[in-house]
């Protein structure tokens, strides 16, 4: 940024970070393969989650970027045989791109550490399990667990995410680097060895892990555009603040990252420290429209969801129906440079419709606000080809939504959801 700043207000922050996220430049009218290698370039990687009540939720973030697109064209990127991203333990499980991967060979360290090292651990005591299980792979190349045989598969379960032996065996294979994620038959994995699917080189010149965790913290630092070290870490879930706050100073000194100060973000009743990265721009305005996922980088760190946008925003799929105070699986909206709302949506598949479950307001929205959310819920019906839309009787914004949309009908009831798996364990 020409002339850095050494004090951001509130504002500016926003809108530094809402360019960082691609989110200050108009979408593009046909996205194809670049735009969306573009937008995972700038995201530096792109959460998994199980959950499909709208959509998936890693197909999410570039609809939130780029508009509509052809959700086949990122299944090639990301399920090819030797594709160019691919599955791991990043921010959670996540896409990376496959020549990342050695960036990761600190945490595969430690998970190992963590899960392979107790001689009275699970992996440690069923070594003939996971030799076999290794042993297929090498003989018969990728695969999914149903393909895979054993004795030990009699039923019997484990206690981690009630999975059997053989499942067992290739997540801790995985969160150890040696075996990969070689694509996905609907949305399960099929296993390989790593040899299988990263490349060679890639394999063969390990990151040191002060270096890979600089270079994370840089990537996380581009990708935020202004960030406090809380920030930085959680964006790859670096639990070592100490290494995080190293990788900062190295940065500085790099002139890569700039010390800021930005209005209202405290620490225990202190201005926070926060750096500024030296590619990141302030735009004069920002005008966007998306719905976002909960586990968009815009809003997947809570606490920073809070200082940028005062939005305090947590998913209820965990939260008993009678008790949730929003709905099920509710989207941030953001109009212009801020978030005005939520929006709880179902894709009614059997119906061809689009169920705004829910909606709310939040401070300060503008008087366009339900216009273009109208239109946002348009442009996702279309994207998942869902032929109408229905609005609820649930939340203070759902009127005004359902006035925007006159051909919308109105639905009275709440229906049930399934009870939601944890999301922060390894695997999904």
């Amino acid at each position: 940024m020409a002339g850095v700043k050494s004090t951001l207000s509130a504002s500016e922050a926003r809108r530094i970070a809402l360019a960082a996220q691609g989110f200050a430049q108009p979408r593009p009218p046909a996205p194809g393969t670049r735009q969306l290698n573009s937008a995972l370039g700038r995201l530096a990687t792109l959460q998994i989650d199980s959950v499909n009540v709208f959509a998936r939720s890693h197909y999410m973030p570039l609809f939130s970027r780029l508009g509509a697109y052809d959700t086949a064209a990122l299944d090639r990127l990301l399920f090819a045989r030797r594709p160019p991203y691919v599955e791991y333990w990043a921010h959670v499980a996540a896409f990376v791109p496959a020549a990342d991967w050695a960036l990761f060979r600190f945490r595969m360290d430690d998970m190992r550490a963590k899960y392979g090292s107790n001689a009275d651990g699970w992996f440690s005591s069923n070594r003939r399990i996971v030799d076999w299980v290794r042993a297929e792979l090498a003989d018969r190349g990728p695969l999914r667990p149903a393909q895979i045989e054993h004795d030990a598969k009699s039923g019997a379960r484990g206690p981690w995410w009630d999975w059997d032996v053989v499942k067992h065996a290739l997540e801790y294979l995985w969160l150890f680097g040696e075996v990969a994620i070689a694509g996905r038959r609907g949305f399960e994995r099929r296993y390989a060895l790593a040899s299988d699917v990263i490349p060679a080189d890639v394999l063969a010149a390990p990151v040191a892990r002060d270096d890979a965790i600089r270079e994370l913290v840089r990537r996380a630092a581009a990708a935020y555009g202004v960030a406090t070290a809380s920030d930085l870490a959680d964006y790859w879930r670096i639990a070592n603040r100490p290494a995080v706050l190293a990788a900062v100073h190295d940065l500085v000194d790099a002139g890569d990252l700039h010390p800021v100060t930005v209005e209202g973000w405290t620490t225990a009743g202190r201005p926070a420290k926060a750096w500024l990265h030296r590619d990141a721009r302030l735009p004069r305005g920002v005008d966007a429209q998306a719905l976002l996922t909960p586990f968009d980088p815009m809003v997947w760190f809570r606490e920073r969801a809070q200082r940028l946008f005062d939005f305090e925003y947590r998913i209820e799929i965990y939260t008993p129906a009678a008790k949730r105070r929003y709905g099920y699986y509710s989207l941030p909206m953001l109009v212009g440079d801020d978030i005005v709302g939520r929006v709880d949506l179902k894709a009614d598949r059997a119906a061809s419709t689009l169920l705004v479950q829910s909606a709310w307001w939040e401070h300060g929205r503008p008087t366009d606000a339900a216009a273009r959310v109208a239109d946002e819920l348009r442009q996702a019906a279309r994207w998942q080809a869902l032929a109408s839309i229905s609005v609820s009787r649930w939340g203070d914004a759902v009127d005004d939504i359902a006035g925007a949309l006159p051909e919308a009908v109105r639905h009275e009831t709440r229906t049930a959801e399934p009870v939601a798996l944890a999301h922060d364990e390894p695997g999904d």
